[in-house]
């Protein structure tokens, strides 16, 4: 099993978080409610022991703050140098910040393999907006680094972290970037249906869909509704660790009817290919 969606703290953050908190809201918010976890990379290991998980990729928060993102990265960095069998990491950046290309260059040579995850409410960047975009998506693509981004469903009860970022406004991006590799996370808000429309199939030919908080969204008879869509080799299972473990998805997994190529492609394949 790959989980390709899990977020670790560097001590630092944890002990400062009073403080960090003051300053940065969207990490106030999500920090202080009844499902928030900390983790840090020890913590994360002992889980995959677990859970027999055999790699995971790996984030800290991407805060508005460079500095607090560059102290996130070099822990995400020290960690898959340490245990390269075992984690492979993203850095998080604020794109709209000076020196986040920089940055990003400095984390692609240490060995990580992409940019995530990012939160574009929370960090005050619009992704429909091209000219807010284009230098991230320039270093990703010269890099030929991955992208992890913050989606949401449209519709249904709302929750601390939702966001603004749906179908529509994931849609924009891959139409000004359609070279890029994108993760949309928690299923893209659904961003995976309008594949079916055959314009959307080309446009989002080099988008993916992780299943972060599937167990808190959606029956498990989403996953047939994937399959019939012909979809089963664009998503990729991801956690959201700490907040939920890899066996939170086990009876969802079970109820689902995939058979178990198909689970092995949800599980593993589908990020093999793009590792």
């Amino acid at each position: 099993m790959i989980d390709f969606h899990v977020h670790v703290y560097p001590p630092e953050i944890i002990k400062n978080a009073e403080e960090i908190s003051k300053s940065e809201p969207y990490f106030n918010a999500l920090t202080h409610n009844k499902v928030h976890k900390w983790a840090t990379v020890d913590d994360l290991l002992s889980a995959m022991k677990d859970n027999s998980v055999e790699r995971s990729v790996i984030f800290g928060f991407a805060f508005q703050d460079l500095g607090l993102c560059r102290l996130c990265n070099d822990y995400v960095i020290e960690a898959v140098r340490n245990y390269p069998e075992r984690l492979s990491g993203l850095c998080v950046v604020p794109p709209l910040a000076r020196g986040s290309e920089a940055e990003i260059l400095r984390c692609s040579e240490k060995g990580l393999i992409g940019v995530g995850e990012l939160f574009p409410e929370g960090q005050g960047f619009d992704i429909t907006d091209k000219q807010e975009t284009q230098n991230l998506a320039g270093v990703l693509k010269e890099c030929k680094l991955i992208l992890l981004l913050h989606t949401a469903e449209p519709v249904g009860h709302d929750y601390i972290g939702k966001g603004n970022i749906g179908p529509r406004e994931s849609a924009i991006f891959c139409s000004n970037h359609p070279e890029l590799n994108v993760i949309f996370a928690h299923l893209g808000g659904g961003l995976w249906l309008y594949e079916l429309m055959p314009e959307m199939k080309e446009i989002l030919k080099n988008a993916y869909y992780d299943l972060a908080a599937l167990t808190w969204l959606y029956k498990p008879e989403i996953l047939n509704a994937i399959k019939g869509a012909g979809l089963i080799e664009k998503f990729l299972f991801g956690s959201d660790f700490p907040i939920l473990t890899p066996q939170r998805y086990e009876k969802i997994f079970t109820a689902s009817g995939l058979n178990a190529e198909e689970l092995e492609a949800v599980t593993s394949r589908n990020a093999l290919k793009l590792f």
